[in-house]
């Protein structure tokens, strides 16, 4: 069994620390303790590295991210950034959000759930780490969701800010497109614009600490 890391000890005893819940018996974290546990004692029987990132325990094999751990409050959730590549039979994997390419989610909510499939996660985490061996990756598509007006024209209007639009990455610039393209009313889709711009000039995705 891989060791353990202080870090995510920490984030199973006070939460992820991104809300004002940290610490409090109302953290998500804290719903879902035995859950939490049991995957944990799976992901590191499995020979991966345990870290911490974006404030969740994330699970590595030689660098490359493989699975991470979340809490919600519905559930807790077991997710692989390559989930797109793995073998699902039984059809366990399910996307995170319709329009996830790559990464597959698994949702909890008692340790009964997990130990049902038990073996069925062993054998996603050794695909998984197989894959990672052969250096496969999830063929994204090739055609970009369409940019909503109200950032065409926020971007011709600030030079600065299309510069740094233009320096991200494709993967980032997409999770922008999507976020804002999700508001209904085109006010609310220039708020999300103004809202995320500074983090856009820090060449920052929406979810890149920093």
């Amino acid at each position: 069994m891989s060791p353990t890391n202080p870090e995510v000890d920490d984030y199973l005893r006070v939460g992820c620390g991104r809300c004002e819940l940290v610490g409090t018996p109302e953290c998500k974290v804290q719903s879902w303790q035995p859950e939490l546990r049991r995957l944990r004692e799976i992901l590191l029987d499995s020979g991966l590295t345990e870290e911490r990132k974006w404030g969740s325990p994330c699970y590595t094999f030689e660098g490359s991210n493989i699975s991470m751990l979340g809490s919600l409050r519905e559930s807790c959730t077991l997710s692989f950034f390559k989930g797109a590549l793995l073998k699902d039979p039984k059809g366990i994997l399910q996307k995170p959000g319709e329009n996830s390419q790559s990464a597959r989610v698994i949702r909890f909510t008692e340790v009964a759930q997990i130990d049902a499939v038990k073996n069925d996660l062993r054998a996603y985490i050794a695909e998984a780490i197989d894959a990672e061996k052969q250096g496969l990756k999830v063929e994204f598509k090739k055609n970009p969701e369409p940019m909503p007006e109200e950032l065409i024209a926020a971007l011709d209007a600030d030079p600065k800010l299309k510069t740094a639009w233009e320096a991200l990455t494709p993967g980032r610039q997409r999770g922008y497109i999507l976020h804002i393209s999700g508001a209904k009313q085109s006010a609310t889709r220039t708020t999300r614009i103004k809202k995320w711009a500074p983090q856009i000039m820090r060449g920052k995705g929406m979810h890149d600490r920093g």
